[in-house]
């Protein structure tokens, strides 16, 4: 194990050039913005301010009415740093008008992604057509990940229809190298995607979930519902390219013995959930059992989804799965797992040796969240108290009728309370919630929230209040590992209390959080001790961190 020394000395030139402020209270932009550009803090936990910051994105199903499943199912977000500034910028998916496809007369202008860049002064600006990436294309999520370790992230962007991969360039733009790269696929309907390195060679992977064969000419189905459900459709295939290290992509997927028959992919999702040093694969399926693929050491796959526990319900049923994401969310220093769903979701408990157990009824998450149809869902330390939340988005699958979305507040010892009314008046407006990330955009040590609402305008949640509590955010950068350090497990003590976390591509439902692994510390002003294990097997460790701060931190 290594200490990097080194640290100690450099953390107020990283502090000066990250961005980042020692104080606590809401950071409202620098001098040099206009006043009164980015709202003041109100007395709301979660404030919502996005068409005051420039945030101005409107989601489109392509159509004037939701006539068909596919159109229920977009889009996704993700924060990322595109242009490695050190502040996150947002890039948002959306539907568009594909004749064929959309029962409405062609637009005049037609809706599509959004990229907008974080200005650094709490506001945004729209760089779509600057940097080249707005289609057109039907999207459904996004997924932001190094693939040839140059530096800047590149996207690669789910669709209805032939799949993107956008390199970026590095100096504000992005190529299309779909192609070349052999990663597009045919026309499925692709919707969830991750990142990962699952034979750890230090180049990143990718899973692309694959939804259902859509037949626009199929009628028969149930009138109040809308339209046929994901039933009345053959499922497609998953797919699992290899990144060959030279900008190409292989198919591997009968190879590495992912055999998906009957799976309607939605939100995927990738972690080492059992220690063995090798990132495995969770798919959260539509009406079908869902998939824990455990990886064979890199060479190959197993599903290991009903005999860990993970493919039903609690009720031992196949539910309407939506989105994953994993935390250690009681402390034991093992991943678990949240699957949102349309009624009680799931909280899969880790208990070792590759068992899990639904605690959602006993954790009384179930019966807060059956009122209401689940989407995407991040586990997230929204108060810097040291434990995570869960925040989730809401809204009706058939039909354009807003719910109001959740946060459910960790209480310890395995409890969770559905506090989000004690948290602005937001969370009493409805909406029709679809993908959303997380991040902290003006790097003021607190979590924002983005959401996509399905054929409406996106929400931006401002934290004012998170920051009350003390925080450390870490950026890793691998060397011999991949250069993102996705699949790094790090565990960090803070007053005598261990936190255990994973570094992740997507997170939620199409969707991906900030790159930066973010800590709340409750009132501890240092972290004695953190613990990095990066994909490649290398250890590092730090001791006596200060906290408040952004610490970039190198693989040795």
């Amino acid at each position: 194990m290594q200490i990097k020394l080194f640290f100690h000395f450099s953390l107020l030139i990283l502090i000066l050039f990250s961005g980042c402020r020692q104080g606590k209270e809401p950071s409202t932009g620098s001098a040099s913005q206009p006043s009164g550009s980015v709202p003041a803090p109100s007395r709301d936990f979660f404030q919502e301010i996005g068409t005051a910051i420039g945030l101005g994105f409107v989601h489109s199903i392509g159509s004037d009415d939701l006539t068909n499943i596919i159109e229920s199912d977009g889009g996704g977000a993700a924060f990322f740093d595109f242009d490695q500034d050190r502040f996150i910028d947002i890039y948002a998916c959306s539907g568009t008008w594909l004749e064929g496809f959309s029962k409405s007369t062609k637009p005049a202008e037609l809706p599509g992604n959004r990229l907008y860049r974080n200005l650094g002064n709490g506001t945004f600006e729209d760089v779509t057509k600057k940097a080249g990436v707005d289609g057109p294309w039907y999207s459904m999520g996004v997924t932001a990940g190094d693939f040839n370790n140059d530096g800047y992230p590149d996207l690669f962007i789910s669709n209805y229809g032939p799949n993107v991969l956008l390199k970026n360039n590095g100096n504000g733009t992005f190529t299309d190298i779909t192609k070349r790269a052999n990663v597009a696929g045919g026309k499925e309907c692709s919707v969830g995607a991750v990142w990962l390195d699952y034979d750890n060679d230090s180049y990143l992977d990718l899973y692309v979930g694959n939804y259902l064969e859509f037949d626009p000419g199929y009628k028969y189905y149930y009138a109040p519902d809308g339209f046929p459900g994901p039933l009345a459709y053959d499922a497609q295939k998953d797919v699992l390219y290899h990144n060959n290290g030279n900008g190409t992509f292989e198919d591997l997927t009968e190879k590495m013995g992912i055999i998906d028959i009957d799976g309607r992919a939605m939100g995927v999702g990738a972690a080492d959930y059992d220690d063995d040093g090798f990132v495995d694969v969770f798919v959260a399926n539509d009406h079908t059992l869902n998939y824990l693929w455990h990886n064979n050491g890199g060479k190959g796959f197993t599903d290991r989804g009903t005999m860990s526990g993970t493919a039903f319900s609690q009720a031992g049923e196949a539910t309407v799965s939506m989105s994953v994401d994993f935390a250690d969310f009681n402390d034991d220093g093992l991943l678990d797992l949240f699957v949102s769903d349309d009624t009680y979701c799931s909280l899969y408990q880790n208990l070792g040796n590759g068992i899990f157990s639904d605690k959602g009824i006993a954790a009384n998450i179930s019966m807060a969240a059956a009122q209401f149809v689940g989407w995407s869902s991040s586990f997230v330390d929204y108060d810097n108290d040291g434990d995570v939340d869960i925040f989730k988005t809401n809204g009706a699958l058939k039909h354009l009728y807003g719910h109001e979305d959740q946060m459910f507040q960790n209480e310890g010892e395995g409890k969770f309370r559905d506090i989000s009314l004690e948290l602005g008046k937001y969370f009493s407006e409805e909406h029709v919630g679809r993908g959303a990330c997380l991040g902290d955009y003006d790097n003021d040590g607190d979590l924002d929230i983005f959401i996509v609402n399905l054929n409406s305008r996106s929400v931006f949640l401002r934290n004012n209040n998170g920051n009350r509590n003390n925080w450390l955010m870490l950026k890793l950068t691998g060397t011999t590992s991949n250069r993102d350090g996705i699949g790094a497990k790090v565990k960090l003590t803070a007053g005598g209390r261990t936190q255990t976390a994973v570094k992740k591509s997507t997170t939620g439902y199409l969707s991906q959080n900030d790159h930066r692994m973010h800590f709340g510390l409750a009132k501890n002003e240092i972290a004695e001790r953190i613990e990095i294990i990066w994909p490649s097997g290398k250890v590092q460790i730090l001791e006596n961190i200060k906290a408040n701060q952004i610490m970039e931190i190198t693989e040795p």
